[in-house]
């Protein structure tokens, strides 16, 4: 097992990238290729200025229209979940890294996370009246799955149940992933869960309401 990491001091705190290799390098093929590549340039390429300032994807407070958001209860990512807190309860601080170390080790399709991401102004029609900012929008991607080839960008949310704007969230990490490794989003899927509660999308039907816009960050 290769796991590779690096901590990113941006704003908000410690992010703790981390990449399985074995898996990476096994399942990033049949056109996901330049996935494995982005993933490894994050390694000394970022550019850190970017999280510093401007809208970040978790402080966005609207929500998206045509979202087909469909609650899987007892998908298999709750019981990772479930074992990753238990597994991990005296070796992390917090759960975040509880969850997404177990999947890293004991999931066959988990191949990141916290990864950073960003999307630029000019990558998206009417970005300063959506988000109200001419800044870089920002954010870490929890976790990253490939299942049948396509590109699983997931949240852990520990009260998911309750969550009213984590779809945009994860919408907003898919488009960025696409813009950064020139691969269509219809080959992402999006999600958030905790270990009682999973909830997916597919973020090509998703479409904005960009009569909103994002006053503060």
């Amino acid at each position: 097992m290769v796991i590779r990491n690096f901590s990113f001091d941006h704003k908000g705190g410690f992010y703790h990238y981390r990449v399985h290799y074995d898996k990476m390098n096994k399942l990033c093929s049949n056109g996901l290729e330049p996935l494995k590549s982005f993933l490894e340039s994050m390694f000394q390429d970022c550019p850190d200025k970017y999280f510093f300032t401007g809208p970040r994807s978790s402080s966005l407070k609207f929500k998206l229209s045509n979202l087909d958001l469909k609650n899987a209860p007892h998908h298999e990512l709750c019981l990772l979940t479930h074992h990753g807190l238990e597994h991990n309860k005296e070796r992390y601080s917090t759960n975040h890294s509880k969850v997404q170390v177990f999947m890293l080790e004991q999931d066959t399709t988990s191949i990141a996370c916290e990864l950073p991401i960003w999307l630029l102004p000019e990558e998206l029609d009417l970005y300063k009246d959506i988000f109200n900012s001419e800044e870089p929008l920002t954010g870490h991607i929890d976790l990253i799955r490939i299942q049948d080839n396509k590109i699983w960008i997931l949240d852990y949310k520990p009260k998911a149940q309750k969550e009213k704007f984590a779809a945009t969230q994860t919408f907003f990490y898919a488009l960025m992933l696409s813009k950064r490794t020139n691969i269509s989003l219809e080959n992402f899927r999006c999600g958030y869960f905790d270990n009682l509660n999973c909830y997916l999308f597919d973020p090509n039907v998703c479409n904005l309401p960009i009569t909103k816009s994002i006053q503060e960050f």
